[in-house]
Parts: C-alpha cells; structure tokens; sequence
C-alpha cells in the first residue's frame, strides 16, 4: 500500500509539472508599446 501511495504522489508531481510547464500562460503582464515623449528638446544641440 505504501508503494501505490509512493507512485501515485511521484506521477502527481510530474504531471503538475509538466501541466504547468506546457500549459496555458496565465500571466498577466500590462500591454507595452511605444511610449509618447513628454519631456523637453535640447534646442543647443538641434541642428
């Protein structure tokens, strides 16, 4: 009995593995992309 219980804990852990390695991403990162300029020119160097 303490075998099955052994195994069946070993085949959990690989499979929660494996479903997270290869699973749907669930990360939920904010959407990046060019970003608008708001500070000032420097008009000295500008020719």
């Amino acid at each position: 009995m303490k075998i099955v219980t052994m195994i069946d804990r070993f085949i959990g852990y690989f499979s929660a593995a494996t479903a997270r390695i290869f699973g749907l991403n669930q990360n939920k990162y904010p959407a990046t992309g060019i970003q608008p300029f708001e500070g000032e020119i420097d008009k000295k160097h500008d020719r």
